[in-house]
């Protein structure tokens, strides 16, 4: 029996049979596209977010996008880059052929607990039910409101840079095991530099360190990536953390600066691709991509860039050492 597999948004079929229309409320014959995962429709609805075209390119530059990995940032982070040559890197998954971009080798590394960490760490600290009712109080989120005692205790402390109040408190993240690019689900979190303090400052702070932490362990997914024979120097960013801009400032400061994309909401329109490609709307899911992922447009932050002064690049680097030495104890 032969077997081939579909590109994604090649259209099946004679489209959605009439039971299946009539079930959901659509025309027999509607175009059904080969579906993908939620977070590579997000690397599909995001990847050729370019915050700045150039304007003299005549020709389709096909190794530009394989300069850039796309995190899909909410619960757990997932890390998906792409490649002309396949590339078989140990600790992450891949590659994969034409599995999000057609023609493209995708490699696919992860953090298995970021978002659902810091959910972890926040709710399970003694401060916690007060700083939820300030917030509430206030009408904005836990996050926004941690960041705010974070831009008063830099100003209190009369703190080099906002980063440098962790330099006491140091986490490893895998809480829930290392997805890459250690791959060992068995791995364990680690929070160094406790003390009795119990304060809502003293959340804020381990809540920094552990966003600086989740920033290190996508440093060293990238670092170990471009080791064996990647090219990465940017990230994409999408999904519930992508909306946190300390999350991105830790995560641009690893030395990468960060495209958000126009939409916020990449996984749907990454779906929606599929079906646009599948209808027919564009000849290929590179052309559709092409025409529909944009960058961020004014009054908002289109790219997120590391930070100017040399001493947090110095800072990050120390505290990378640190983090790494961790996983030795």
């Amino acid at each position: 029996m032969r077997r081939s597999v579909a590109f994604p948004g090649h259209p099946l079929g004679s489209g959605l049979t009439p039971d299946a229309a009539k079930e959901l409320g659509l025309r027999a014959g509607t175009p059904v596209g080969t579906s993908l995962i939620d977070a590579h429709a997000g690397g599909v609805g995001v990847m050729e977010s370019v915050a700045v075209p150039d304007p003299e390119a005549k020709e389709y530059d096909k190794e530009a996008i394989c300069h850039r990995l796309v995190l899909v940032c909410g619960t757990s982070t997932c890390h998906m880059a792409v490649s002309c040559s396949k590339l078989f890197i140990p600790g992450v998954w891949g590659p994969f052929w034409s599995a999000m971009v057609p023609e493209y080798w995708l490699t696919e590394g992860g953090q298995s607990a970021t978002g659902a960490l810091l959910d972890y760490i926040i709710e399970n600290h003694v401060a916690s039910p007060r700083l939820a009712n300030r917030a509430a109080s206030q009408n904005i989120s836990v996050f926004e409101l941690l960041n705010k005692i974070l831009e008063s205790m830099l100003q209190d402390l009369n703190s080099p840079f906002l980063a440098a109040l962790t330099e006491d408190i140091h986490v490893l993240p895998d809480f829930h095991g290392n997805r890459s690019p250690i791959a060992d689900p068995k791995a364990k979190g680690v929070v160094c530099g406790l003390t009795l303090d119990t304060s809502e400052k003293q959340l804020a702070l381990l809540y920094l360190a552990t966003v600086q932490g989740i920033a290190y362990g996508t440093r060293h997914i990238v670092e170990h990536c471009n080791a064996h024979g990647h090219r990465i120097d940017t990230l994409l960013a999408c999904g519930g953390l992508s909306k946190n801009p300390l999350f991105l400032q830790e995560h641009a400061d690893i030395g990468c600066s960060i495209v958000l994309p126009r939409e916020s909401e990449s996984v749907l329109l990454g779906a929606a691709i599929l079906g646009a490609v599948a209808s027919k709307k564009y000849s290929s899911l590179s052309d559709a991509m092409k025409a529909l992922n944009a960058a961020g447009q004014a009054p908002l932050v289109l790219v997120i860039h590391p930070a100017k002064d040399p001493k947090v690049k110095k800072y990050h680097d120390a505290k990378y050492r640190i983090f790494r030495e961790l996983y030795e104890q």
